[in-house]
């Protein structure tokens, strides 16, 4: 999967991984907040998500942990790296 495309034509659910505290200071515009230490009990919930799930994090490491995690468990996702990337990819777009 492309992630700049799939960003660009707003395909999936944007999820940052990062904590509650950091979402809330910034994050890319349209994602929502799961932190990494919440995805396994709320598979439920990404699961009803439209997928492909677009993580993000600050750095990429997080993201990617829970990408390997969620793949495991059958979701589609992808590991989208930082946030600010996400965010410079939707601006572009407009």
């Amino acid at each position: 999967m492309n992630v700049e495309q799939l960003i660009k034509e707003k395909k999936g659910t944007i999820v940052d991984v990062r904590s509650y505290e950091e979402f809330q200071s910034a994050h890319a515009v349209d994602s929502i907040n799961i932190p990494l230490q919440e995805i396994t009990n709320r598979i439920d919930d990404l699961k009803s998500m439209k997928m492909p799930l677009l993580l993000c994090c600050a750095s990429g490491n997080r993201s990617g942990m829970a990408e390997r995690f969620l793949a495991q468990s059958g979701i589609e996702c992808v590991n989208a790296g930082s946030w600010l990337d996400v965010n410079y990819i939707q601006s572009q777009n407009n």
